[in-house]
């Protein structure tokens, strides 16, 4: 078995610090086997900078279709589409289409006004 250095395993924390999402969604990986954990005599999860790079290479091939998408969601909600059929379209979470739009968009609120900041 090959020993690493402690420098070379992250906490989660940090894994998610470099993809950019949050930390449910590194275990959430963990789990679908995209990231595979190593376990500190503790118990708790660390994983590889070797996997990390590995995993965000990969991930950098669709950066293109990323950007079509979040492209393609933006239109649909400025032509009235509301967050969760944005998200139905994409088959992705509710919380995760309005991350996305968030950055891109003024949101709407309940009751289809803009907000506005006085």
């Amino acid at each position: 078995m090959l020993v690493q250095e402690p420098s070379d395993l992250l906490k989660p924390r940090e894994a998610a610090e470099l993809f950019g999402v949050r930390t449910t969604t590194i275990a959430r990986w963990a789990r679908e086997g995209k990231l595979t954990p190593l376990r500190t005599p503790g118990g708790h999860r660390r994983y590889s900078r070797t996997a990390i790079h590995a995993l965000l290479s990969d991930n950098a091939g669709p950066s293109a279709d990323w950007q079509q998408m979040t492209e393609d969601a933006v239109r649909l909600y400025e032509q009235g589409w509301s967050i969760r059929q944005v998200a139905d379209r994409f088959e992705c979470s509710y919380g995760a289409m309005r991350r996305i739009l968030r950055t891109r968009v003024t949101l709407r609120t309940r009751g289809g006004t803009y907000r506005t900041t006085d």
